[in-house]
């Protein structure tokens, strides 16, 4: 593979893009930096395909980032390989309004092949290629230049190697016939609708443990002043207001500005500044939520009982018998949240009762809550068993 210099420059750049657009799939990586602002700083970009790679340096002056960002998120006929994009795929939307697609991760892919949960992309490396990664530049500044040639052999690595896992670990899904679950779990991935972050569904975010309307309204607007604070300034949110001050408020609401010098965890000189005069403005703007807003009561505690709750451990049991079987990361099968409301009497709005997971263990976990599955021990192995409709064991 031709691993090519640091890109800096609109010409060369444009160039590797309109060669790799041509082929069939790419690995992509970045590097970035987030510690202490609200919006990702973009450091660098890693891709390769079979026959190249090359990092290219964003923060490169006059470097038009056009034909790179137009290959992740206009070309459909190339697939884009990540490991663990979530945060990839963030940046890209943020610079974008779009997200890559098509697309492939291959943390997902390791948890459908029963490689364990959320799996590093070292280990996969050497589960797969038999490679043991150099992690010295792992926690490196980015953000700092010039880089030199071991941080960026670096992050080349993360694309070089990925694009060669990629079709072995594809090839293992098909003859598993798993690739439909991951066409499914890429389309949810790469739902822009993930990637926006309204300050209207900021208070979301808050823990807070009251359900008074006027409480949440309160809250729900100075989220929402926050959310603005922090992206105008970009700041990280708790720069501007740590959460537990801000519920805080929300539950005992300053009279006045001058009061806001005695909240704990707000600077005295709040009670006089321009952004202390902004927050006083939010909270005097706010409205009750409406009853259409309500959070719903969380139907794993007061819903479940002692009964209820033991039905949740029997689904907690299925699923470890069910992932265990089929070779599968229980975190992708299902969470602990659905199954508690599954055991409580939900039924709508599930994605265990969706799609590949309810053929795989969405059935079987309505019909132990109905009574139409129990457990067996058989040879000393846990197994599920259907029963007849009066309660015996009935032949599988």
């Amino acid at each position: 593979m031709q691993i090519h210099p640091l890109i800096t420059d609109s010409k060369t750049l444009a160039e590797f893009c309109a060669r790799i657009a041509k082929s069939p799939y790419i690995a992509v990586d970045t590097e970035f930096m987030r510690e202490n602002s609200y919006w990702p700083e973009l450091c660098l970009v890693q891709v390769a395909d079979a026959n190249e790679a090359a990092a290219i340096d964003p923060k490169a002056p006059g470097l038009d980032m056009g034909p790179l960002l137009d290959l992740l998120v206009e070309n459909e006929d190339v697939l884009k390989v990540f490991h663990a994009g979530g945060q990839d795929i963030e940046i890209v939307h943020n610079l974008t309004g779009k997200t890559p697609h098509p697309m492939f991760d291959t943390q997902i892919a390791a948890m459908a092949l029963g490689l364990g949960e959320q799996i590093g992309y070292g280990n996969l490396v050497e589960a797969w290629l038999g490679i043991t990664l150099d992690k010295g530049a792992r926690f490196t500044d980015w953000a700092r230049r010039p880089l030199d040639k071991r941080q960026i052999d670096y992050a080349i690595g993360d694309v070089t190697y990925l694009i060669q896992m990629f079709p072995v670990m594809l090839e293992k899904l098909r003859s598993t016939g798993r690739g439909d679950w991951l066409d499914q779990e890429m389309e949810r991935i790469s739902d822009p609708e993930n990637y926006i972050n309204r300050p209207g569904d900021a208070w979301k975010r808050v823990r807070i443990s009251s359900r008074k309307p006027d409480v949440l309204g309160r809250l729900k607007a100075l989220a929402a002043w926050r959310e603005q604070e922090a992206q105008d300034k970009n700041l990280p949110r708790g720069r501007i207001v740590k959460d537990e001050t801000l519920a805080d408020i929300a539950s005992h609401p300053p009279r006045s500005q001058d009061d806001l010098g005695k909240v704990r965890g707000l600077s005295a000189a709040w009670r006089g500044n321009d952004i202390g005069a902004r927050m006083m403005a939010a909270l005097a703007g706010h409205a009750p939520l409406s009853k259409d807003e309500l959070p719903e009561r969380d139907p794993k505690k007061p819903a479940l009982g002692k009964d209820g709750a033991l039905v949740a451990d029997l689904l907690k049991l299925l699923l470890k018998i069910r992932s265990r079987d089929i070779n599968v990361a229980a975190r992708l099968l299902a969470r602990s949240d659905d199954l508690d409301a599954l055991a409580a009497g939900v039924r709508d709005n599930l994605p265990i009762l969706e799609g590949w997971r309810y053929e795989q263990f969405g059935r079987d976990a309505v019909d132990l809550v109905e009574g139409r599955m129990a457990f067996a021990v058989r040879n000393g192995r846990l197994r599920m068993t259907r029963t007849a409709v009066d309660g015996t064991e009935a032949k599988a």
